[in-house]
C-alpha cells in the first residue's frame, strides 16, 4: 500500500513536450467547453500522472462490475474502461452525459445512468438473474459538499455483500475521519459506521493542483474493503447507528450525559465502560457493547429525562 504520509503529488510535474498525449487528455481537450459546477461540486481531475496513479490503485479487470460515480469529463472513465472493458456511471449533471456517450460511444458496454448518486439505488446494477452475480466495486471523486452522506448511502449496501470494494476521491479531512481511531480528535461518528462495515485504507494525497478548478484542500484517495466477517456484530445495526449518533450529538459531554436517553450511567459502568468519558474515548466494540445492551434492556422513556436532553442540546 502507498505510504499515506509520503509527500502529496501536487498535479504540477513537469511533462517532456515531446510526450505524447494520453487517452485521458484527449478526452479532458475534447471538453473544455464545460464550466465546472458549484451546485454540483465538481473539480475536474486533469493530471495525467495522478490519473494514472487512481486507476492502478483501482486495478480494474474484465468481467467485474465497476460503476463510477460523477464520471465529470471522463478522465477516469476512460482507462478504466479500457481495462475492464464495461462500466456503469451515474451522473447528475445533464449537460456531461450526451458528451460522455458520445466519447464512449465505441465502448457496447458503457452505460450512464442520469441521477443523484445520494438516491439511486446501485441493487439495479447487479444481475439478479445470474447464478454468481459480480458484486460492484464503486470508484468516484466524490463532490464534497455530498461526500459524507453519499459514503453512508453506500455502505447500506455492504450490509447485503452487494459491494466488493470502494476506491474514492475525497476531501482529505473527510479521509482523515473515516481512517481515524478512538481517542483521536477525528474520530467520530463516521469513522465508526465505516469501520463497523469496511477496512478503512487510505492510500495517497492528492493537491489542489490536479484539478481544474483547484479545490481549496487537499484531497486523499482512500479504499473501502467490505470486511468478510464482522469483527464487532451488533444484535440491531439500527440501534448502533442510533446509540453513535446521540453520543456524539454532544460531543464535548460525558457518556452519561449523551446516552442518558437510552441507557443509565450506571449500566455503562456495569459493561466495564466509564461512563465519565467522553464519545471520542470509547472504540467500536464498546459502542456495540452498548447497542446491544440498548437493544436487550430498552430504557423506559421519562418526561423528565426528555426535557433534560432537549436542554443539554
Amino acid at each position: 500500500m502507498t505510504d499515506y504520509n509520503a509527500p502529496r503529488s501536487t498535479g504540477n510535474v513537469r511533462k517532456k513536450a515531446n510526450r505524447q498525449k494520453t487517452a485521458a487528455q484527449k478526452v479532458l481537450s475534447a471538453n473544455q467547453g464545460h464550466k465546472a459546477r458549484k451546485r454540483f461540486g465538481q473539480n475536474f481531475l486533469h493530471d495525467s500522472n495522478i490519473i494514472n496513479k487512481i486507476v492502478r490503485a483501482i486495478n480494474p479487470k474484465q468481467g467485474q462490475n465497476l460503476v463510477e460515480i460523477g464520471p465529470g469529463m471522463g478522465a477516469i472513465t476512460e482507462p478504466v474502461l479500457e481495462a475492464a472493458g464495461a462500466l456503469n456511471v451515474v451522473e447528475i449533471d445533464r449537460d456531461l452525459i450526451p458528451r460522455l456517450r458520445t466519447q464512449f460511444f465505441n465502448f457496447p458496454n458503457f452505460k450512464v445512468y442520469e441521477g443523484d448518486a445520494l438516491q439511486y439505488d446501485f441493487t439495479q446494477l447487479i444481475d439478479k438473474d445470474a447464478e454468481n452475480p459480480a458484486p460492484l466495486r464503486i470508484i468516484g471523486n466524490l463532490p464534497y459538499n455530498i461526500s459524507t452522506p453519499l459514503i453512508f448511502h453506500l455502505l447500506s449496501y455492504t450490509e447485503e455483500k452487494l459491494v466488493q470494494d470502494m476506491h474514492f476521491m475525497l476531501q482529505k479531512e473527510v479521509v482523515d475521519r473515516l481512517a481515524a481511531g478512538a481517542g483521536t480528535s477525528d474520530y467520530g461518528r463516521l469513522g465508526i459506521m465505516a469501520q463497523y462495515w469496511c477496512r478503512v485504507e487510505p492510500l495517497f494525497i492528492v493537491g489542489p493542483g490536479a484539478f481544474n478548478p483547484p479545490p481549496k484542500v487537499d484531497s486523499a484517495i482512500v479504499r473501502l474493503v467490505p470486511h468478510d466477517t464482522l469483527p464487532f456484530p451488533t444484535k440491531n445495526i439500527t440501534i448502533l447507528q442510533n446509540v453513535v449518533r446521540q453520543a456524539f450529538s454532544m460531543r464535548r459531554k460525558t457518556l452519561r450525559n449523551t446516552l442518558k436517553s437510552m441507557i443509565t450511567a450506571e449500566n455503562i459502568d456495569s459493561l466495564g465502560i466509564d461512563s465519565s468519558l467522553r464519545p471520542e474515548r470509547l472504540t467500536l466494540a464498546e459502542y456495540v457493547k452498548i447497542a446491544d445492551f440498548v437493544n436487550d434492556n430498552p430504557l423506559e422513556p421519562s418526561p423528565d429525562r426528555g426535557s433534560r436532553a432537549t436542554e443539554e442540546t
